[in-house]
């Protein structure tokens, strides 16, 4: 690290963050390790604004870590549907429940015991120890990376072990020296705003960045370069045959997705790999059901991180048996929202819902 880009870095971050930044998040607002956890995972590659209803509806709900702990998964689970990326809300509900049991209730005051927990990496850990108990560790999520590789001109390979933790490195060394009751919240809000609202991954407004003139990066007239990492994720398509049952009573067969994988754990229609498959069990009820009617749906994309899904929904109504698959279970619309179900999967169903039945 150039020692010209550190001088004063944790001052001026601290300084512009009390002035300028963002400082009227609901999770701000307190030092409760609880809010900070929820508001951090919530937060995981998903944008303020979308957090925002949520954030509010899970304290409403639990407004403790007990009452998550306490709480059945699929209550979990159907709150968290429409946030995506829902390994992230199993690992809530288990870290809950780890906190209770293991610690009685009370989050340990330490960054490295709390990456201990499930779903809680080093920077998570980071965050809530820097903001609930001021503890001198940094943070290094995405936007916070993208911060301090520009300001130290850090242009090494950061799909390297190696070269990520000596980036780690750099960023504890310019974590404050003092007054870290008060600097330590600030500079790692601060660095997370700077990454938010001023250091762009296009375009970043470097006029209006308090490091401006320590940044290495800007004075090398590619900002945009940094962070450097080469490996990339390889995209690839997936296409699902989506069967859609629903009763004369008007309930939607539903059954749970495998533990591990696409929408682990949540509850879906029956997903068959080709049409033919779910043809098939579409002929299977048509020998025991006399009023069957099928109908194709519209096929949409459903576009996850490095996946798109191309899903091909098929409606059948009728006076379907009471179990037309060996497991899942009948729900009506006013039951979805108590279990976890993906978003597209509402969505479909609701849409569904309002045009054919």
């Amino acid at each position: 690290m150039s020692e010209a880009a550190g001088v004063g870095v944790a001052e001026r971050v601290v300084a512009w963050q009390a002035a300028s930044g963002r400082n009227h998040l609901p999770w701000q607002q307190t030092r409760d390790p609880y809010r900070v956890w929820l508001s951090e995972i919530m937060l995981q590659q998903t944008q303020v604004s979308t957090v925002l209803d949520y954030y509010a509806r899970f304290l409403a709900r639990f407004p403790n870590v007990a009452a998550l702990a306490a709480a059945p998964q699929d209550e979990v689970m159907g709150l968290w549907s429409g946030l995506g990326y829902y390994t992230r809300a199993r690992n809530l509900h288990r870290c809950a429940q780890e906190v209770v049991a293991e610690h009685g209730g009370e989050f340990p005051r330490s960054a490295q015991v709390l990456a201990t927990l499930p779903g809680i990496g080093r920077s998570t850990a980071g965050a809530i120890a820097a903001f609930c108990f001021s503890e001198r560790v940094p943070i290094l999520d995405a936007n916070v990376r993208r911060v301090l590789t520009r300001l130290l001109g850090f242009d090494a390979d950061l799909a390297s072990a190696r070269n990520e933790r000596a980036l780690w490195d750099h960023a504890q060394a310019l974590l404050p020296q003092h007054d870290l009751q008060r600097a330590m919240p600030r500079y790692t809000q601060g660095l997370m705003d700077l990454g938010a609202t001023i250091c762009l991954p296009r375009a970043p407004l470097c006029g209006q960045c308090p490091l401006h003139a320590s940044c290495v990066a800007l004075r090398g007239g590619e900002p945009e370069r940094y962070p450097v990492k080469t490996r990339k994720l390889t995209r690839r398509s997936e296409s699902w045959q989506l069967l859609v049952l629903r009763n004369a009573k008007g309930q939607v067969w539903l059954q749970r997705r495998p533990a591990t994988g696409i929408w682990a754990g949540m509850h879906c229609v029956p997903v068959f790999e080709d049409s033919a498959s779910l043809h098939c069990s579409v002929r299977a009820l048509a020998d025991d059901v006399d009023d069957l009617s099928i109908h194709e749906l519209q096929p949409f994309v459903h576009v996850l991180t490095h996946r798109d899904l191309h899903l091909h929904p098929v409606l059948v109504t009728g006076s379907l048996p009471s179990r037309p698959a060996h497991d899942g279970e009948w729900l009506g619309a006013d039951q979805w929202s108590a279990v976890g179900l993906p978003a597209p999967i509402r969505k479909l169903l609701d849409t569904s819902q309002a045009s054919l039945w």
